[in-house]
């Protein structure tokens, strides 16, 4: 998806060259990749002379927003704090992120 989303528009080939310069990946595993997120709603396609061209069906921060949703519901839930507190306790969450959380905060209250 990421890879979609920065180019806005992408054929199988393109991801797979791209993905290719990272690791060693099968194009096949590319295509079924990308029809699966067609089929889930993340991905749309249109005909372009021989090939599909996909593009995201929804926004990246919609997405995101949605599957952060889907975890805590699932793994935590529905409450984020224990999620927070893992971050904050193992030090995923540098100090700059913390301070910009806590001015977020602020301004909410």
């Amino acid at each position: 998806m990421k890879l979609v989303w920065l180019r806005e528009n992408a054929t199988v080939r393109d991801i797979y060259e791209a993905l290719l310069e990272h690791r060693k990946i099968a194009y096949t595993t590319v295509m079924t990749m990308m029809k699966t997120l067609e089929t889930k709603g993340y991905l749309k396609k249109r005909r372009q002379d021989r090939a599909f061209i996909y593009r995201p069906a929804h926004p990246k921060n919609q997405v995101i927003s949605g599957m952060i949703r889907e975890f805590i519901d699932r793994v935590f839930n529905g409450s984020a704090e224990p999620l927070l507190v893992h971050l904050v306790k193992t030090r995923h969450i540098r100090e700059k992120d913390l301070q910009a959380i806590a001015r977020m905060i602020e301004e909410i209250k």
